[in-house]
């Protein structure tokens, strides 16, 4: 079942989602309806706070469903080891229509729990480091904006809210 998308502005997105305890049919649903709401968007990466559930789960294909084999999903991620510097341009499902520059690791190491429960331990680079960290960044309560200049934060910051108040931010 495909999800709506939660904007910028919404509480669930600012707050640092909870740890999930114990995998349920509940999650195997999430994680399956996370992945088709992130591939009809489209879209490279989704946290689970981004469809309004506060839980500690991310799915990523840097593929956006071209190649089903590259789909990641982790259950309460952490970031273990990063390395390098990459500097792209970089949106959000959340954030539509916004896009900005943003500083990220090159590599990156996260570990985590499958859906099975069992340990995963995933390597990314280049494009799936940078979603990696950007669905840490949504797990956290925090955006891509977070890590802009404050002035472009505030453009930005201050387009939304303008849209907001003339009811085109939906």
């Amino acid at each position: 079942m495909i999800r709506p998308i939660v904007l910028w502005g919404d509480e669930v997105l600012e707050k640092p989602a909870e740890t999930v305890t114990n995998i349920t049919e509940e999650e195997i649903n999430l994680v399956r309806d996370m992945i088709e709401t992130m591939y009809k968007a489209p879209g490279v990466g989704l946290a689970a706070n981004q469809v309004g559930v506060a839980k500690r789960i991310m799915v990523t294909d840097p593929s956006a469903g071209e190649r089903k084999n590259q789909l990641i999903t982790v259950v309460n991620p952490e970031i273990v080891a990063v390395d390098g510097e990459q500097y792209e341009e970089e949106g959000c499902l959340s954030v539509p229509g916004f896009s900005a520059e943003v500083v990220r690791p090159r590599k990156i190491v996260i570990r985590g729990v499958d859906l099975n429960g069992k340990e995963v331990v995933v390597e990314g680079a280049d494009l799936l480091a940078r979603a990696f960290c950007h669905e840490m960044d949504h797990l956290n309560g925090k955006f891509f904006l977070d890590h802009l200049s404050f002035i472009k934060r505030d453009i930005i910051r201050r387009r939304i809210k303008k849209m907001m108040r003339d009811g085109k931010w939906e």
